[in-house]
């Protein structure tokens, strides 16, 4: 089975909720990809840059699973995250601090470059320069998925529209979906005003998961639903890390070569799991 490499961050969060939940954890979403793909049977190694903070996560008995082979550590601070939640778990402010991880997208350059047959999860977040990944992975002919984060998703979801049906997946929560349909559809129109062809960026998405909280979770094929999980009642927890926790899930089962609608039940149950009763590693 391929290797899965995610691209993205791991940081230090601290979570606020007005119940008082949350606190201190260790995060960032190629840490909860990765881990949770690992997790469900794949070899999944996430290729990120923290600083000498966090130089000693590789020893964490709880990320055994994690093939830490495309993680770079660099002098400095490591990337840090304040995220502000409503009482249902609804995001409302996220502060940021990227420290070294403001090099990722050279980091991310050069994995692919040496390893252009692993198959590639991009998480769209800042720093990370996200055409200069998605054209690299393009030009060498990789397999790739997507997913965004709701605070910065209507810029990078602009950036990545060129190559967004080159994506076998794109991985969004209800909010990030409408941003995608609005981008692509004016991608459209615009091509349409101008007398060109309806190029690439516009044709139907091979594959979107779309999360709407407590209502299914849908997997769409060319626009047409192919399968859907409503999720388990849970009261949750802890919800950070939990649409990434679903994404390392169904793309491991994926290529393990489970059904859709097996992969996508196996993997919202694991989500349910992570925000019901989670165990974060400590920073």
């Amino acid at each position: 089975m391929d290797r899965l490499a995610v691209i993205g961050n791991i940081s230090r969060d601290h979570t606020r909720y007005p119940d008082r939940r949350g606190g201190e954890l260790l995060g960032g979403a190629a840490l909860h990809v990765a881990l949770a793909a690992a997790r469900a049977g794949a070899t999944a190694a996430p290729v990120s840059v923290v600083g000498d903070d966090l130089a000693h996560i590789p020893a964490q008995s709880q990320l055994n699973d994690v093939d830490w082979s495309g993680l770079r550590i660099a002098a400095g601070a490591s990337a840090a995250f304040t995220i502000d939640y409503d009482q249902e778990g609804h995001l409302i402010a996220v502060a940021a601090d990227y420290g070294v991880s403001e090099d990722l997208t050279g980091h991310a350059l050069a994995h692919i470059a040496r390893h252009p047959r692993d198959r590639y999860h991009v998480c769209c977040r800042r720093p990370l320069n996200v055409p200069a990944v998605l054209e690299a992975l393009t030009r060498c002919g990789a397999r790739f998925s997507i997913d965004f984060f709701l605070p910065s998703a209507a810029h990078l979801i602009q950036a990545a529209a060129p190559w967004l049906a080159e994506a076998d997946l794109v991985l969004t929560n209800a909010a990030e979906y409408r941003l995608l349909e609005q981008v692509v559809q004016s991608t459209a129109a615009s091509e349409m005003a101008q007398g060109t062809s309806v190029g690439q960026v516009t044709r139907t998405l091979r594959g979107v998961v779309v999360t709407d909280g407590p209502r299914p979770v849908r997997w769409l094929l060319h626009g047409r639903l192919l399968a859907a999980c409503t999720p388990p009642y849970a009261h949750p927890e802890e919800v950070t890390g939990a649409g990434d926790t679903l994404a390392g899930h169904l793309l491991a089962r994926t290529l393990h070569g489970d059904s859709p609608a097996a992969a996508l039940r196996s993997a919202v149950l694991a989500a349910t799991r992570h925000t019901a009763a989670p165990r974060p590693a400590r920073s």
